[in-house]
Parts: structure tokens; sequence; C-alpha cells
């Protein structure tokens, strides 16, 4: 019985801290690239983050055009889901190590965040070329700054357009390196 609560409990974790962290990445992301701030998903993001992002706000303040709370804010939710998921695993607590887990996991998440909406902007690309929605828009706007060097570098052939196979590989072969790059730094502590 107690190992059913204890994988419950880690599952519960991992979806409500995840989801809020993911929150928090879409906000500084759409900060970032200086999304649409009127768009019925942004104001979505921001209402719903507001209220545990405002405090940090107010004590952290940004750098060169960096949400630094956003960024606190989400190594302290990430710090808090593995510290909580090493307390139910039992697994004993060193909070270096916790710290490299929140990092890179947070970097993941990034690459991830990135990943997808590429994706997303293909196939909306093959099943509805030129089609406009918030969520669209949104997401064009997200993966812009990546796919512009990209596009310049490669141009369309045929009208075929490869940026975002390149793109995906590029993103893909940095996720190859996040484990490695933990592995190295957790290994300082063994």
């Amino acid at each position: 019985m107690n190992s059913y609560f204890s994988e419950a409990g880690l599952f519960l974790i991992d979806v409500f801290f995840s989801f809020f962290i993911l929150m928090v990445m879409l906000r500084f992301i759409l900060q970032w690239v200086r999304a649409d701030f009127y768009n019925p998903i942004s104001q979505f993001i921001v209402k719903l983050t507001n209220p545990v992002l405002k405090p940090f706000r107010r004590l952290i303040p940004g750098l060169a055009g960096i949400d630094m709370a956003s960024i606190v804010l989400m190594l302290t939710l990430k710090f808090i889901a593995v510290l909580l998921t090493f307390a139910l695993s039992g697994l004993p607590l060193h909070i270096l190590i916790v710290l490299i887990l929140s990092i890179t996991g947070l970097i993941k998440l990034a690459l991830y965040v990135f990943i997808f909406a590429i994706i997303i902007m293909a196939v909306a690309s093959w099943i509805a070329p030129g089609a406009h929605s918030p969520v669209l828009g949104l997401i064009d706007q997200i993966i812009a700054p990546l796919m512009r060097p990209i596009q310049r570098w490669i141009k369309p052939v045929s009208g075929m357009d490869f940026s975002p196979l390149i793109a995906l590989l590029i993103l893909n072969l940095i996720i190859i390196a996040v484990p490695h790059l933990q592995n190295g730094l957790l290994s300082l502590f063994k």
C-alpha cells in the first residue's frame, strides 16, 4: 500500500509542478521574444502565473531585458519538485545534486517547448497553410528568433522549407548533450 501512495504522490507532484513550471517558462519565452501580449493565450498565461510571479518580481529585478524573476521562480519550483521526488523516493538528499537536476531539467523543458512549437507549426502548414489562429500566431512568434537565422542560411528548395528540420536536428543534438553535461556535473559529487 505504501508503494501506491508514494507513486501517486510522485505522479501528482510531477503533474502539478510540471504544468506550472511550463506556464512560467512559456511566459518567460513570450516576454523574451516580445510576443503579442494581447493574444488570448498570452493573457491566460499571464493571469495564471501572476499570483505567484508578482511577489518574485518585487524582490528580483530584471537584468538586461531578461525576466530574472521568472527564471528564479522556475528554478525554485523545479528545485522543490525534485526535492519532493527525492524525499518520497527515499533517495539521499544532496542540495547541489538537486540543483543540477533542476537546472538541467529546465534546460530540457525549454528545448522541448521549441521542438513541439516547430512541429506544431510544420503540421499546421501542411494541414491548413496560411491559416491564422491565436495559438498559431503565438507559436510563430515563439519560434521566429530560432528560425530566422536558419532560414537566412538555408533557402527554400522548390518551395520546400527545410529550416524546421535543421532546427529540430540542432535542438535534438542539444537535448542529447544535456544528460552528458548533467552526468559530468553529478560525477563531481561521487
